[in-house]
């Protein structure tokens, strides 16, 4: 059984906006697809960035080089992707340079966590409390996995895609994250 926040997912799929419409501008030079594009998925950019390196400068960078990015490739985006994965496979591969950079990550003080978690317009005290202990309970991949299904209503295939994973294994680890937060919700341990 697939755990998912309460009506996050169908209301996020019911507020998509036309980010390939938004792209096409970006691609013809439009200021204010440019300005859209970014405000509609920068806090979506900067949570995966920031769930992959874990340090908060590190994040802000990759946010402000992914933009830059897609800037300059979005004339070459194939509409048959999606959007946003081909978005956040620019975000992980960026991740991964910064990676190899400092050949660690750092951890992130949960006050950098808990500022984020508190920016997401839609998230009721429940989601949070329940994002925050998949922060402490699950390993970074693992919550990569669970943000991108559960918050952002990705599908198992595009998380697959988009963190460079078998499918099997973004499936196995997430059934994993969810029966340990499950089982520590069971205890009584969150919140």
């Amino acid at each position: 059984m697939e755990m998912v926040l309460p009506g996050k997912q169908m209301e996020i799929m019911a507020q998509e906006p036309d980010l390939e419409g938004i792209l096409s501008g970006v691609a013809r030079r439009e200021t204010a697809s440019f300005a859209k594009l970014y405000q509609l998925v920068s806090g979506k950019v900067y949570g995966f960035a920031l769930s992959m390196l874990r340090n908060k400068e590190d994040a802000e960078d990759v946010l402000h080089d992914c933009f830059l990015a897609v800037y300059e490739a979005a004339d070459r985006y194939e509409s048959r992707e999606k959007p946003m994965a081909w978005i956040l496979t620019i975000t992980r591969n960026l991740c991964r340079m910064k990676l190899r950079e400092r050949t660690r990550t750092s951890d992130l003080p949960e006050e950098d966590w808990e500022a984020f978690l508190s920016s997401r317009e839609g998230l009721s005290h429940e989601d949070r409390i329940l994002l925050k202990a998949s922060l402490t309970e699950l390993t970074a991949e693992e919550q990569q996995i669970v943000l991108l299904h559960a918050v952002w209503g990705f599908k198992h295939r595009e998380i697959a895609k988009i963190l460079a994973l078998p499918v099997s294994t973004v499936l196995s680890k997430y059934h994993r994250s969810i029966g340990k937060l499950r089982a520590r919700l069971e205890k009584g341990e969150v919140g």
